[in-house]
């Protein structure tokens, strides 16, 4: 593409160099830059990619766009002077894959928790109407049926539209997308056009980054505020944010719930561990889901599908085969009679919700063993939290090892234990090896238990000093029954 089409949206710029030469890739990772390719400085939280102008010139870059110009100019480059590189990033990138929200309807599912289940259901229910569609989530990227491997919630803008790009030539008439905080407040989607957002909940998570609630609320409202007219915004009125996120949209409202009037009403009539019997829209649906959570996001698929125009008939038949996502209430039955259930909960509402749906089941028929830890390098403020919502709603809770990253993991077990009293520590086990802690809840369990296994879901490793080890809490559970 040549530069000058490339910039058509980026607004105002100064160049310093020829506006008519041609650039062959973007990349804001100065390791990736090949012959040609356009380098983008970017100040981020980690580090300054305006100290790698001259790295990625050595490589082959011929067009550096930045804030500010390097001391020493090179001849053969061309330099391109803007206000925000962050700001502009979005609108380059989908500039120079061939603007693919032009081509297909992008729907964004934000909120602290349900984003991967809805985005991916509604992936599952539009491949089985028969399109082609693409998923950006947490679990895994897909275009169509293809797997790509996935870092971050949300890629950076370039990998995104890369993404989004391919999903477009492959002929995908859909894609649903998990859109995180930090993905908002960093620009990410920046000149992503949407069909849709889905506003799920808002709870405390990712204040090591925002801060404040107050910091990481705006961040998906400034989602829902970017929305265009002809887009829908689909919200939750049952959580008290649900009407705050949409007060300044210029998209089509609608809502979902279970306690209140709204366009997609719902109602949990019977629950086990095999699913539930729902009242949607005052129709019956049997589905392979537990818990009122679930119930949540079962309502805003339903509602997401409505508004892309599918008849309320074929979504409810689609809705009773779809199945639950990898490590999202994943339950495995033991042979001796008791239930493991593995879960991404990671959050303290997260895991409320997880014990709730587990209490809404057993009645008080059996005793729930918990298994949680916290992650090392992120709101430590949560953790002794975490403890405390474990310990309430648990007859036994082991405190173990998350993804310590780069603290020590009897560091942040400490910090858990910290929110308990004398009485409460009563109930607690602290075992540093997690798979130790979920072997001892199993030796813990009875018939008609629940050993709860919180925190990692459908990760595979460990994440301990930088380097990730594998670690899959379901293989571990399936081979101590297979001992059983």
């Amino acid at each position: 593409m040549i530069l000058k089409e490339l910039l058509k949206l980026a607004g105002k710029y100064e160049i310093y160099g020829n506006e008519e030469i041609e650039v062959k890739g973007i990349e804001i990772d100065s390791r990736n830059i090949k012959e040609d390719y356009a380098f983008i400085a970017i100040k981020g939280t980690q580090a300054d990619g305006h100290n790698y102008i001259e790295k990625a010139t050595e490589l082959g870059a011929t067009t550096i766009i930045c804030e500010n110009l390097p001391e020493k100019l090179n001849k053969e480059v061309t330099y391109v002077v803007v206000n925000n590189t962050e700001d502009i990033v979005g609108k380059i990138a989908t500039t120079f894959y061939g603007n693919p929200t032009e081509k297909l309807d992008l729907v964004g599912v934000t909120g602290t928790n349900g984003k991967t289940t809805i985005a991916t259901l509604l992936y599952d229910m539009f491949r089985s109407f028969g399109y082609k569609v693409g998923l950006i989530s947490t679990v895994c990227n897909y275009v169509d049926g293809e797997a790509i491997p996935t870092e971050h919630t949300t890629p950076d803008p370039i990998t995104l539209n890369r993404l989004l790009g391919r999903m477009a030539d492959e002929g995908c008439k859909y894609a649903f997308m998990e859109v995180s905080s930090h993905s908002v407040a960093q620009k990410r989607i920046g000149g992503l056009k949407f069909a849709g957002g889905i506003f799920t909940n808002l709870t405390r998570d990712h204040l090591d980054y925002h801060k404040t609630v107050e910091n990481y609320l705006k961040a998906k409202k400034a989602f829902f505020d970017e929305l265009p007219k002809t887009a829908f915004a689909l919200t939750n009125a049952d959580d008290k944010n649900g009407m705050v996120m949409v007060q300044n949209t210029k998209a089509k409202v609608a809502t979902y719930s279970l306690r209140t009037m709204a366009d997609f009403k719902g109602k949990v009539l019977e629950d086990g561990f095999e699913g539930m019997l729902m009242d949607i829209n005052n129709t019956e649906v049997n589905v392979q889901f537990i818990g009122k959570f679930n119930a949540y996001n079962l309502l805003a698929v339903y509602g997401a599908a409505n508004l892309l125009g599918k008849k309320p008939e074929e979504i409810l038949l689609q809705l009773s085969t779809l199945r639950p996502v990898n490590g999202r209430f994943d339950s495995v039955r033991s042979p001796k009679g008791y239930t493991a259930i593995v879960d991404y909960a990671h959050t303290p509402d997260a895991l409320v919700n997880v014990l709730n749906a587990i209490h809404d089941v057993l009645k008080g028929r059996g005793n729930v063993i918990t298994v949680v830890g916290a992650g090392g390098n992120r709101d430590k403020g949560k953790r002794p939290i975490m403890a405390q919502e474990s310990v309430k709603q648990s007859d036994r809770v082991i405190i173990t090892s998350d993804n310590p990253r780069f603290e020590e993991p009897q560091d942040i077990i400490n910090d858990m234990l910290a929110g308990l009293n004398k009485e409460e520590m009563k109930k607690v086990l602290a075992i540093t090896d997690r798979k130790e802690a979920i072997r001892t809840a199993c030796m813990l369990a009875q018939q008609g238990d629940v050993v709860l296994i919180a925190g990692k879901g459908h990760e595979n490793y460990q994440d301990i000093k930088g380097v990730k080890y594998h670690f899959d809490d379901k293989e571990i559970v399936k081979e101590i029954f297979s001992n059983e």
